[in-house]
Parts: structure tokens; C-alpha cells; sequence
């Protein structure tokens, strides 16, 4: 089966770069030999970490190569991730909604067949978002999403067309393999008790936030001794908002920032020495769940309380906009003091949404391989 994949690829989110290994990894594994072209901003840095053809996927270049890519495949692959939503500007043809969408819109006109894959739905705000959204995404063939609200947040924007079935972000079917490249990089002497901590931008949170988690961080440090070490997720941006976090705390010195050149599989592998995660950042949350490490949220978005519904530690997590410090204090004193009882509620949930992701290539199987 020839294959097009289409996401936010290429342009250094480790989140992304996940879901982009995860969907090729478990492709390979259900498919026989499945020939992958995936649309991506560094498609000669693609094409090497994942074997795979590439084309640069701006309108700018290689509009050709990406016609040509869509004729020759029988299914576009749209996903994973929450690539339809208006949160940044969407302009008349620019921005990521109407990108995403023409991508289906030319991939239907050359024959192919799409499936939304895995996604996360919206926000979708805007008037001519919501136009897009109801005369575009119904091309697609069939849809995976992630969760239930995106499933009814989808119909409610008049996306009923396909079929459309809950299942799991597929990062959850993540094919790690042994790499401490991230931890050793430390200097760390295997004692400490080991924070991760992944925060992002936010808007006109993020200076609260910030001020909040610092003085959490210190009193972690002077109450449990813990190591903080921030996790770059999507570097540079999330590398300056840990900097700004260590510059806030008394005790910054205690704490540790890794380097941004890290692969998925190696930030992967370092949250899984960790004893508890505090982050924004729903893969960093997503990778604490599958090595079982206890894990908080600060919810900016309805995907991170989704999640956190899913894996059972939204009773421990917070919604960026009303946490306060002494509570998310609290949570992570808890989680520190009874890793055991915590990691036992969370296995069972982790396990149902590990089967939920792989569902994902069950369900493209099952719709799509009799394509040629």
C-alpha cells in the first residue's frame, strides 16, 4: 500500500516527531512493506530518521512533488496530533487549518482516499473555520480521534459524513528501544530523585504559571531533596520557559535543563528514570503514562484533561487557568509518597489505552487494505 502521511512534521516537536515514529513503527508492523511518503519541513532530516520518502510540505516548493506523491497513493494519512483547530490565526488559505484541509482537498482530486488518523478536534472558533471545517473534513473516508470530545465536538461542527471511531493518541503505541543518551548527559549519580518537569508558552497564563511552579519546585527540592530537570519538548520555546522558571526559583542551581537535540525515543527514555512529571506538554504526560511514572497536569487545553481523565491522574492535576501552588504542592508530595498505590491505578488504565492506539492501524487495516 502506498501511503502519504500529512502533520506538523519536520519542524523540531518532539510531541509530533512521536506520533510521526509511532504511526511509521506500527505501519510497518501491520502492513506488508508499506511504501511511506510523509509531507514534512526537513524532509532530507525525515527520510533519514525514519527511512521513509519526504517532501517538503509548504506551499512555498516541490508543489509537484506533492501532487505527484497523492496521485501515485491509494490513502492519505492525516494525523496524528490536533491538527484541526483555529488557535493560531487562520487566514483565507494560510494558517494550519485551511493547510491541512486543502492537503485532503488535493489528495481527494487526485484520487486517493483519506483517513483522519488519531487526531485531537479542535478548537475551531473562527466563521470561516467552521466553513472549512464542515465542507472539507467531510471528504475524509474514515476517522480515529483520540478522545471522546473530539468525537462530539467534530459532529458539532457538522462532520457527520464519515465514519468516525474513539480510540487513543497513538504515541501510546510507541516503539521505544534502550537509550540513555539523555539521562547520561546529565551527570547524574543514579540517587537523585528525579522531577521531570516539561513546560510550554501559553498566552497570557504563562507568567502565573511560572511564578507558581517555581516556588512549587523550591519546596519540592527543600521537602523531598528532589532533582527538577526540565524537558525541552519543543525547543527553543520550551528552553526559554525553563530558564525563566530556574531564574524565579531560590534554589535554580539544584536544578537541571537537557539539551534540545534529544530524539523522542531519548526524552522518552529519560522521563521513564523519573519518579513524578509535572508538564503542560501532553507527550511528555503521554510518555510518563506508558513507563508508568506518576504524572500532573496543568491543563491549557481540553486534550491534557482528556488524557488525564484516561490515564486516572486528573484527580491529582489542574487546569492551568485556577491551580493554585499549595494544591499542585500537594499533588506531587502525594505522588512522591505513594508512587506504588498511584502506579497500580494507573496500569490498568494505560494498558486499555495502549490497545486503544494500536487500534488505530487495526481500523486502517480493516477500511483500507484491500486498496491495491
Amino acid at each position: 500500500m502506498k501511503i502519504v502521511l500529512s502533520g506538523f512534521y519536520g519542524l523540531g516537536n518532539t510531541g509530533d516527531e512521536a506520533i510521526l515514529k509511532a504511526i511509521v513503527d506500527n505501519l510497518r508492523s501491520e502492513l506488508d512493506n508499506p511504501d511511506i511518503t510523509v509531507f514534512s519541513l526537513s524532509p532530507e532530516k525525515t527520510s533519514k530518521e525514519h527511512q521513509v520518502k519526504s517532501v517538503y510540505r509548504g506551499w512555498r516548493h516541490e508543489n509537484k512533488q506533492k501532487v505527484k506523491a497523492l496521485r501515485e497513493a491509494d490513502l492519505l494519512i492525516s494525523g496524528g496530533g490536533g491538527l484541526l483547530q483555529d488557535t493560531y490565526p487562520t487566514k483565507f488559505l494560510f494558517g494550519p487549518l485551511p493547510y491541512y484541509l486543502l492537503i485532503v482537498f488535493l489528495a481527494k482530486l487526485c484520487g486517493a482516499k483519506v483517513m483522519f488518523f488519531s487526531q485531537g478536534i479542535g478548537p475551531v472558533t473562527s466563521t470561516w473555520g467552521k466553513i472549512l471545517m464542515k465542507f472539507f473534513a467531510n471528504m475524509a473516508n474514515f476517522v480515529t480521534v483520540r478522545d471522546q470530545y473530539s468525537k462530539d465536538y467534530l459532529h458539532s461542527l457538522g462532520v457527520k459524513r464519515p465514519e468516525t471511531v474513539v480510540t487513543a493518541d497513538i504515541v501510546f503505541a510507541f516503539q521505544g528501544t534502550e537509550d540513555n543518551s539523555a539521562y547520561d548527559s546529565l551527570g547524574l549519580d543514579g540517587s537523585e530523585r528525579i522531577v521531570a518537569v516539561a513546560p510550554r508558552p501559553w498566552f497570557e497564563q504563562e507568567e502565573e504559571y511560572i511564578e507558581k511552579l517555581a516556588w512549587t519546585l523550591d519546596r519540592l527540592i527543600e521537602q523531598r531533596s528532589v532533582t527538577p530537570v526540565f524537558v525541552p519538548m519543543e525547543p527553543p520555546y520550551d528552553t526559554n520557559v525553563s530558564k525563566r522558571i530556574i531564574e524565579k526559583m531560590e534554589h535554580g542551581d539544584k536544578t537541571k535543563l537537557l539539551g534540545d537535540h534529544f530524539t523522542p525515543n531519548q526524552f522518552y527514555q529519560f522521563i521513564g528514570k523519573a519518579d513524578v512529571t509535572i508538564a503542560l506538554r501532553l507527550h511528555a504526560l503521554i510518555f510518563s503514562a506508558l513507563s508508568n511514572v506518576p504524572h500532573i497536569g496543568l491543563s491549557y487545553d481540553r486534550k491534557v484533561e482528556s488524557f488525564l481523565k484516561r490515564s486516572g491522574m486528573w484527580k491529582h492535576s489542574f487546569t492551568l487557568e485556577e491551580f493554585n501552588r499549595e494544591e499542585l504542592l500537594g499533588s506531587a508530595l502525594y505522588s512522591l509518597d505513594n508512587s506504588v498505590e498511584v502506579k497500580q491505578m494507573m496500569e490498568p488504565n494505560v494498558e486499555a489505552l495502549r490497545q486503544e492506539a494500536k487500534r488505530n492501524v487495526y481500523l486502517l487495516k480493516e477500511k483500507f487494505g484491500g486498496l491495491k
